[in-house]
């Protein structure tokens, strides 16, 4: 060995000193005698090992060292020889040198060590080496001698030795290659040496050491003398060089490239190999000794070299194969190539070189769309790029008629599209943007149209069935001038389709158009579609409208495949199960044929009896397989994710596990990608029911990002975890099969058990939550059903407004899970996404989690009422959320105190209003809540007076307003009572003495929608209102005001509220609710103590009451029974005094009203007469017996024209309303019966009555009293209770009430009207029809009008009953009667023409008198 045999010289030369000097008189002597030794036993080449370092001879105390230099030794052993020789002393040192080196070289004892030396062999160069560099200090050794000895060699040395040349500095290598004479020889040998070593790295790690360093050291010298810019101005040292290492790097590219093709049946150690050849481009061995435009150019040229390989496939080949090319299908190396390549450029600068070489080159499509697959999964900025660069090909495309461009657009996305919608657009969306509207580019000419079917026709001989599909189902947009165009290509699609025995007639109900796997027979879609079915009938209960669709116009489809797979033999459960329930409901809508239901359920007990005879069978389970690789999958992505330096391997591993994930799910994975992208998604939030294999998979997704993120954060915080886990939740987004599963788990967990979550399942959903807003454009439209006692029974929601209804706080335990929730999402945010602006996080959390922050953390702490002082360093550790000893409301304050969640609360989308706030805080069960009712109380206090009160309204407030702050409470509270039972609103205090007036600007900002819609909305709406201000203290109705130096008390308001508004929900048509009636009466007792005189204040108002608000006595005359000892006691209480004059003039004509009709006194008019006739009409209606009625009325006096007008006024609403509120206790015949008693009262004392039946505008003044009291509901109807009155008209009518023809007519036309209009008439069961789900009729205390409520059933009856009479009328009429008609002649003849042409005819004169006879109506 070299430092053996070095050592042994040292001793010898050190032991015989003495003898040295004893024998030897100097030094010169010694040197000739050594010389003269070594020449009579020359070997040179072991001289260069064998002589190191120096000798140091001992001496005796003062006597010189000496030194014995061993390079001088073997300089004069080199010069001796090279004089005797005749050569220089240089060339015979590298002579000598290139010998030893051979030698070390060949005493390799394997010829697989050949690329690399073993231990012995590095020892031994290592000395030589040592001694070369020696002497090229001394300069007696030639570099260049040495070089071209190299290449003389037998055979060439060892990859690694040349190494250990270049490192050490002997002569580099690429003064090595410039020496050699035959550069293809050359090129074999490092190429064939450089593949030797990279199999020989797959032994020891010591060797893989060795090699890697070889590699690296090899690359950069190869890149500085290959790709050298010539602009970089540096002159070339070589000439051969360039080339040769150029040509390397081509021939090894070249070598993993033909393995590309073929990796199944290249060998492992092989494939192992070239794996480690592509070390060569990583960018991080060059550092700085490379120049970046040097590198640049490498990428870029490999690039160009690895898109044009061997371009040997035709467009017709990639048309049909490049489902095959996917990322998960491709190559690994190739992959793994472009994933380096990638590296040194960005997304636009590789697309861009894709661009030009696609324009350049005749390119290798495979390689082309395998690396458009690669880039769109491993690059999350490429997706608009693409969208970009196929703009631009098809914009190129149409302007030139340029075929390649065209089918280079299509190539590239379709092959985006493979990859799945959460990193491209389904292709079926892109070719619907592309050409489905007038202005796409094949819109702007006919040529450019006719290019593009053209276009499509030429691909169709190799066109597979899923695109075909496509351009069937979503043609392009064609004028209907050129529609031939495209029905022609659909022919020839259809035919196609044909020749790959898919018929489109076959198509499945829910077939994916955009699925990149080969067309499934119908047996197998069918399949599919009645799972889809049944998903959505268990979401619906009720059938498919696809499925109703295909059984009346795809019955083929229908009966020959869908049933058949709906009707599978099976052993049927013992309880109905979803497909049972499915199934009976077809078969009750007749959508199953009788023999083939009876034929399956044969089938199925014949299955049953199977199974019993042999229940030892068992099927074995091959699901267990694919649901282990996506487990495996799924721990080689947490390996990758917790470190840093591995996240450039995340997506390539994540697209794996795509792949893996669609194993699983099988068929479902994909399935159903077209219906659920047009569809929404429905989830029944109140009982969330999922496939056990569907929420296995859920289950199994979900634990691993929740793994992935607490790992993930042990070791860095997250926004320096990368984009790991958001192309995570991307990919299964991806999935759109799934998500419905996925939603429906999130209920289950988050909905339903919230509250017993740990900290680290709460820390992982909230940040899928934030992930999955970040991905909301995957997601569909969640129709969400909460159930009927929910607030919102059903409602589209966006996937933010979804999270938002899952968080629901109503008691502590859900105030405590909403307050960590929230916390850690919102924490995860501004950590995650810290360099994002406040307009940025606006998209990626839902602004609801915010408010509720906004809500949760005052109320929970003291501490945060009040804060307006930002810390700008008390960052939220995110660690710290992990710690199972934080307490949540510390964690939630220290949020608060953010800095940043400060700024973030200024945005307007994140603000809490009064009115959002109010509404979370009715959501809270006071019984359940975590504040005690004093806390609450102090809560409310601040958070009214202190926070919303003062704050302005452009941050949610009220201006300081109380009167607006009372608005938005009273608003509040008819919202929540309109979801909920109104409940509790029956105790609240007193908040504003004008609340009906806010009830009425309510009303008002009402949005106009149908009108059946407004109509029901606002019967609700006041029927909400009556409720609140029953419960609202009685004295809030009044308002005490001075006038002079006398109180006086203000109903104004209420009057005009009542008028307006309430008198349009009363049952009686003319009176109000006994229950807000006794309000306004206590109320008004109630306030008259302010008054200096109470007894003339309560007088005032029931005076002002019959001119401006008369309701208000009618109602105090139907429920005087019940109100008067109420009201009398509530006086004698107050006051201790007879009762005020108005109220005990009411009491007086109630007892004259009873005295009257039950002892025959005389009935006194006394006041208004119309108040009498109430109480008469009341009286008689409450306890006169049958028949003593008609006495009773002739009894009456002779100056009583008013109180029989009104009294029938009261019998013509009672007529009303016991048809549309007959759950009122009033009886239609006896109100008849009443009515007629009363006309034929009149009638036989000459009084006129016809002009009651006219409004106040167009009749009598005298009857506005009566006409202003009743709903607009009654008033409509009156057409109906007049034409209800013709048994009981006299013949003397027509001739002594010359206006009776017109309020005929009149009437006559508005009975018309409302039957044309019908939207002011929907029959009961419009009800039910349109939802509306109220349990009867008089749901709302009443019924809608309607013409059916009359005792003709029939609308039309009544309208013929009442055209009857009419037209027997007009001719008898004198001609004084047609006085005024003319002005319903034009209305009369549009709605009813014969009614029309008899009014025109006898209103002239002389048709008048043609008729004398007698009316044959009497």
């Amino acid at each position: 060995m070299a430092g053996a045999g070095g050592g042994a010289l040292r001793e010898l030369l050190a032991g015989r000193a003495r003898k040295w000097k004893s024998t030897f008189g100097s030094t010169a002597e010694l040197r000739a005698a050594v010389l003269s030794l070594l020449d009579r036993h020359q070997n040179l080449s072991d001289l260069l090992l064998e002589v190191e370092g120096s000798v140091k001879p001992a001496g005796e105390g003062g006597r010189e060292h000496q030194e014995l230099s061993s390079e001088s030794f073997i300089v004069s052993v080199l010069q001796e020889q090279a004089s005797r020789l005749g050569v220089p002393t240089a060339v015979l040192a590298a002579k000598n040198a290139v010998t030893k080196i051979e030698q070390i070289c060949q005493s390799s004892v394997s010829p697989s060590q050949a690329p690399l030396l073993n231990l012995d062999q590095r020892e031994s160069l290592s000395c030589l080496l040592r001694t070369v560099k020696d002497l090229l200090e001394n300069n007696v050794f030639s570099r260049s001698h040495f070089c071209q000895e190299i290449w003389k060699m037998k055979d060439l040395p060892v990859l690694e030795a040349v190494w250990h040349l270049h490192r050490n500095g002997i002569t580099g290598l690429g003064e090595l290659l410039e020496s050699s004479a035959d550069g293809r020889a050359v090129e074999e040998w490092l190429c064939s040496s450089l593949c030797a070593l990279c199999e020989r790295a797959e032994g020891s790690p010591q060797d893989a050491e060795h090699a890697g360093r070889v590699l690296s050291d090899f690359a950069i010298v190869f890149l500085q003398n290959g790709f050298q810019p010539s602009e970089l101005g540096r002159k070339l040292e070589f000439k051969k060089v360039p080339h040769i290492c150029h040509a390397v790097l081509q021939r090894m590219l070249t070598w993993v490239l033909d393995a590309v093709g073929k990796e199944k049946e290249e060998d492992v150690s092989t494939l192992q190999a070239m794996r480690f050849w592509l070390n060569v481009f990583d960018v991080s061995i060059y550092k700085s000794a490379v120049h970046p435009d040097s590198l640049q150019q490498f990428f870029r040229h490999t690039l160009t070299e690895v898109l044009t390989y061997n371009p040997l496939l035709k467009v017709s080949d990639a048309i049909h194969k490049q489902r095959e090319w996917s990322f998960t299908r491709t190559c690994s190396l190739l992959t793994a190539l472009y994933r380096k390549l990638f590296v040194a450029f960005s997304a636009k600068e590789s697309i861009c070189q894709l661009q030009r070489v696609l324009e350049t080159h005749e390119v290798n499509w495979q390689h082309v769309l395998s690396c458009v697959s690669t880039l769109v999964v491993c690059q999350a900025e490429a997706e608009p790029l693409f969208k970009d660069l196929l703009s631009h090909l098809l914009i190129k495309a149409f302007e030139n008629y340029d075929m390649e461009n065209m089918i280079t657009a299509f190539l590239i996305a379709r092959q985006a599209a493979l990859e799945g919608p959460a990193v491209f657009m389904p292709y079926s969306e892109w070719f619907k943007a592309s050409f489905g509207n007038a202005s796409s580019h094949h819109g702007s000419s006919k040529k450019a149209l006719v290019f593009l079917f053209e276009f499509l026709s030429e691909l169709v001989p190799f066109e597979v069935a899923p695109y075909l599909k496509v351009h069937i189902m979503y043609p392009p947009f064609v004028p209907t001038k050129h529609r031939s165009v495209l029905l022609e290509y659909i022919t020839l699609a259809k035919t196609r389709l044909a020749d790959l025995k898919v018929a489109i007639e076959d198509m499945g109900l829910y077939e994916d158009l955009s699925s990149t796997h080969d067309s499934v027979q119908p047996q197998g879609q069918a399949l599919r579609d009645v799972e889809k079915a049944l998903q959505i009938f268990e979401n619906t209960r009720k059938i498919p409208t696809s499925v109703i669709e295909a059984s009346i116009f795809r019955r083929p489809y229908y009966t020959s495949w869908f049933l058949p797979a709906l009707l599978r033999p099976r052993v049927l459960p013992k309880a109905p199960d979803t497909r049972m329930a499915f199934i009976d409901s077809l078969k009750r809508a007749d959508k199953i044929p009788s023999n083939l239901y009876s034929t399956y359920i044969q089938a199925c007990r014949a299955r049953k009896e199977k199974m019993l005879q042999d229940e030892s069978k068992v099927e074995p389970n091959h699901s267990k397989e694919p649901a282990e690789q996506l487990k495996a999958e799924l721990a080689a992505l947490r390996v990758l994710i917790v470190d840093q330096a591995k996240h450039e391997d995340v997506p390539a591993q994540i697209a794996v596990i795509s792949d893996r994930l669609s194993n699983v799910l099988g068929h479902n994975s994909d399935e159903n990608e077209a219906a659920i992208l047009n569809s929404r998604i429905q989830v029944n939030v109140f009982d969330p029911q999922l496939e056990p294999c569907h929420q296995s998979v859920v289950d199994l997704l979900l634990t691993s990002f929740c793994q992935n993120l607490i790992a993930a954060s042990y070791f860095n915080p997250p926004d320096r975890q990368g984009p790991c886990l958001s192309l995570f939740v991307k990919m299964i987004c991806g999935h759109r099969s799934l998500i419905p599963a996925l939603l429906g788990r999130l209920c289950q967990l988050i909905y339903h058990q919230g509250p017993s979550l740990n900290d680290a399942h709460i820390l992982g959903l909230a940040a899928f939550m934030i992930h999955l807003c970040e991905s909301r454009s995957l997601i569909p439209e969640i129709e969400a059903d909460f159930g009927i006692s929910q607030p919102v029974a059903e409602k589209v929601l966006s996937i933010s407004e979804f999270w938002s209804c899952l968080l629901v706080c109503r008691t502590e335990e859900s105030l405590s899970f909403c307050t960590r929730f929230c916390t850690a999402a919102v924490s995860y945010l501004l950590c995650k996404f810290s360099s994002f602006s406040c307009d940025d996080l606006c998209a990626l959390v839902p602004p609801s989690l915010v408010k509720k922050l906004q809500y949760f953390v005052p109320r929970l702490s003291l501490e945060a009422r009040g804060i307006t002082s930002k810390e700008d360093k008390a960052d939220l550790v995110w660690s710290s959320l992990t710690c199972p000893s934080l307490n949540y409301r510390r964690a939630s304050l220290c949020l608060w105190k953010q800095a940043r969640f400060q700024e973030l609360l200024k945005e307007k989308a994140f603000q809490l209003s009064f009115r959002e706030w109010l509404l979370l805080e009715l959501e809270m069960y006071p019984e359940k809540d975590v504040l005690s009712a004093s806390e609450r109380q102090d809560f409310h206090y601040w958070a009214i007076y202190q926070w919303y009160l003062p704050a302005p309204s452009a941050s949610g407030g009220c201006d300081g307003d109380l009167e607006k702050a009372c608005g938005v409470i009273i608003d509040c509270i008819l919202d929540f009572s309109q979801r909920l039972d109104l409940g509790s609103c029956g105790q609240l205090k007193s908040v504003s003495p004008d609340i009906h007036c806010k009830l009425q600007e309510r009303l008002k900002d009402r949005h106009r929608g149908s009108a059946l819609g407004e109509q029901l909305w606002r019967q609700q709406e006041l029927l909400l209102h009556r409720r609140i201000l029953v419960g609202l203290p009685a004295s809030t109705l009044i308002v005490t005001c001075r006038k002079g130096k006398k109180t006086v008390l203000d109903c104004e308001d209420f009057f005009h509220y009542v008028n307006s508004e309430l008198k349009n929900i009363s049952s009686r048509g003319y009176a109000l609710s006994y229950g807000i009636t006794a309000h306004f009466f206590r109320g008004l007792l109630n306030a008259s103590l302010d008054c200096e005189e109470s007894a003339e204040g309560v007088n005032d108002v029931l005076t002002t009451c019959q001119t401006k608000c008369p309701i208000v006595l009618f109602s105090a005359v139907l429920w005087w029974p019940r109100l008067e000892p109420l009201l009398c006691s509530q006086w004698k209480r107050l006051f201790g005094a007879p009762l005020p004059e108005e109220l005990e003039r009411l009491r007086e004509c109630q007892s004259s009203a009873m005295g009257f009709l039950s002892s025959g006194r005389v009935f006194p008019l006394s006041g208004p007469p119309w108040i009498s006739a109430a109480f008469l009409h009341c009286t008689v209606q409450q306890q006169s017996p049958r028949g003593r009625e008609r006495n009773a009325l002739k009894r009456l006096g002779t100056d009583t024209e008013q109180l029989l007008v009104s009294l029938l006024f009261f019998s013509l609403m009672d007529l009303i309303s016991a048809k549309i509120a007959p759950k009122e206790g009033v009886d239609f015949q006896t109100s008849l019966e009443w009515a007629l008693e009363i006309l034929q009262c009149l009638e036989e004392r000459g009084i006129s009555w016809p002009l009651l039946f006219l409004s106040a505008e167009e009749g009598s003044r005298k009857y506005s009293v009566l006409h202003s009291a009743a709903s607009d509901r009654h008033s409509r109807l009156l057409p109906v209770a007049f034409y209800s009155l013709t048994p009981g008209f006299h013949h003397k009518l027509l001739t002594r009430e010359h206006v009776f023809l017109y309020v005929a007519l009149n009437l006559y036309i508005q009975l018309l009207q409302l039957f044309v209009e019908g939207k002011d008439l929907p029959q009961p069961e419009q009800f039910r029809r349109q939802g509306l789900g109220l349990e009867s009729d008089t749901a709302l205390g009443y019924d809608l009008p309607c013409l059916c409520c009359v005792p003709q059933a029939d609308p039309l009856e009544v309208i013929s009953a009442a055209r009857r009479f009419l037209l027997g009328a007009i001719p008898r009429c004198p001609a004084k009667s047609f006085g005024n008609v003319g002005l319903l002649l034009e209305a009369c003849e549009k709605l009813d023409p014969e009614v029309g042409a008899a009014l025109q005819h006898f209103s002239q004169p002389a048709a008048a008198m043609e008729v004398d006879e007698e009316l044959f109506l009497f």
